[in-house]
């Protein structure tokens, strides 16, 4: 649960400076709803770059901005439908575009999910207090992002070998950026850094762990669930339904969505996807890859297990040519002949490389699952390629351009000739096996207690509780705002 107790003196000292910086709080309602955001902040909306460090930019962390850099406002989910000419499977694939949000990412939802709660009750005062974000890139990107945006000072702490756009970006917008050692799935020597921080530094600092804050769980849960329904809804009308919710685990925060969905359709399955290099819910495995953004070698505090039907590890290789055919001009040429939509091939930037894995990880259940054209899979993408372009420079330099050859062997051995292998369906023991693995990392490492991981697994409503915090949080929001006393 997100600990939603008071403190006054720090939370005053909050208002007091969101009073002198101009900022208005979003409720979680008005961000999954952006309809009840008041016109007069609309309005400044309009005048606003995407990813101005503007406080008015926090009524944009929605999944409806209006897809454009400046001047757009809100309007449908942002989505793709994947056609069955580039996935080879009859079933209906769309995913949620994530490149519309301010820094190009969701993981700036998530990051304010978890500072928010904190700054509304005082549990992190911003006068006197810096917060540290610790990732393997987009959720310490949108942590800057989301202080900057409150008035808070930020430490960003990530590993040396993410894209340059990462650390290019996070230099100019991070107070600090602290650099630990390792690649995509060294999250240990993160965390470990972060808790030499709080030795050195005590209550100067305030650590939000995506892996274990609640508020990326829930904001996934509200938000992203939300937006992922009503896409559902308007992909499956008529005779199809929805089966299924595939996303590569990282924190764990985005597949909070499929509880969501779960809950709106009994049936669907909740798909949790990693890496093939680093099989750690496969089969209790690690390693390095390059995936960024997933795959972080242990399971998260707040990963659901027990709600997770299927386990789908994809070959990272496989991510990285796709990355080629996707982005490369031989490769665009090449999904045309093929039959490929232009519309479609025109899009195809919107997915980073999480949001590749993510592509064929939904190919893969929908082949395990023999799934036909009344069938409708959601997924998410949570970047583009916007911020990997220095990745698809090193593979440029490293391997040539693409050929119309190239192009043709990653389409077959990549996209159509995704078997089921590398995956399992658990049973309630696997699951179990599963979950427990947390003990390692939160309970003996991190200071969680046994009870708590038992409450996880046994109490039914330990997850409907933090669901159900939704609803405080907007009410704190709306009381907060009310004592900075601003007129919109």
């Amino acid at each position: 649960m997100t600990n939603l107790h008071v403190d006054a003196k720090a939370r005053e000292n909050n208002v007091k400076r969101c009073r002198e910086r101009g900022i208005v709080i979003p409720t979680l309602s008005q961000q999954k709803c952006p309809v009840r955001i008041p016109q007069t902040i609309v309005t400044k909306i309009k005048y606003v770059d995407l990813w101005d460090v503007a406080p008015v930019n926090l009524f944009r962390i929605t999944w409806k901005n209006e897809p454009k850099g400046k001047g757009g406002v809100f309007g449908k989910v942002n989505r793709m439908v994947f056609p069955p000419e580039l996935t080879g499977v009859e079933a209906r694939i769309v995913a949620l575009v994530g490149k519309w949000f301010p820094t190009g990412s969701h993981k700036v939802g998530a990051a304010f999910g978890c500072l928010v709660p904190t700054l509304i009750t005082g549990n992190f005062d911003s006068t006197r207090q810096r917060a540290v974000w610790p990732s393997t890139g987009n959720f310490c990107r949108g942590g800057a992002y989301n202080s900057a945006l409150l008035g808070c000072e930020s430490v960003a702490v990530l590993p040396e070998e993410m894209s340059r756009e990462r650390f290019d970006w996070l230099s100019r917008m991070a107070g600090e950026v602290i650099v630990t050692p390792g690649g995509e799935s060294s999250v240990k020597e993160v965390l470990d850094r972060c808790r030499e921080l709080k030795r050195e530094h005590g209550n100067r600092v305030v650590i939000f762990n995506q892996f274990e804050e609640f508020g990326n769980y829930l904001w996934h849960y509200e938000v992203t669930g939300n937006a992922a329904k009503e896409v559902v809804e308007e992909v499956a009308s008529g005779s199809k339904r929805a089966v299924g919710f595939v996303s590569l685990t990282g924190s764990s925060g985005t597949i909070a969505a499929g509880d969501f969905l779960k809950q709106n359709y009994p049936e669907l399955k909740i798909c949790a996807g990693e890496a093939l290099q680093c099989p750690t819910l496969l089969s209790n495995g690690f390693g390095g890859h390059r995936i960024e953004g997933i795959g972080d070698k242990h399971v998260p505090w707040i990963h659901n297990v027990r709600n997770t039907d299927l386990v789908i590890a994809v070959d990272d290789q496989d991510c990285m040519d796709v990355v080629r055919l996707f982005n490369e001009p031989k490769g665009k040429e090449y999904l045309d002949k093929v039959g490929v939509d232009e519309a479609t091939v025109n899009r195809l930037h919107l997915l980073g490389i999480s949001g590749i894995g993510n592509l064929l990880a939904a190919i893969k259940f929908s082949k395990y699952y023999e799934l036909s054209s009344s069938d409708v899979v959601a997924t998410v993408l949570t970047d583009s390629m916007e911020l990997y372009e220095s990745r698809l420079s090193e593979l440029q330099d490293r391997f040539g351009a693409l050929t119309r050859e190239d192009a043709a062997r990653i389409m077959d051995r990549s996209i159509s000739h995704q078997k089921t292998d590398n995956m399992i369906e658990p049973d309630y023991r696997q699951r179990k096996r599963i979950h427990n693995l947390k003990y390692y990392t939160w309970v003996e490492q991190r200071g969680k207690s046994a009870g708590e991981l038992n409450r996880q697994w046994y109490d039914p409503g330990y997850w409907t509780d933090v669901q159900r915090q939704a609803a405080a949080i907007d009410e704190l929001v709306v009381r907060f705002n009310e004592d900075v006393g601003l007129q919109y």
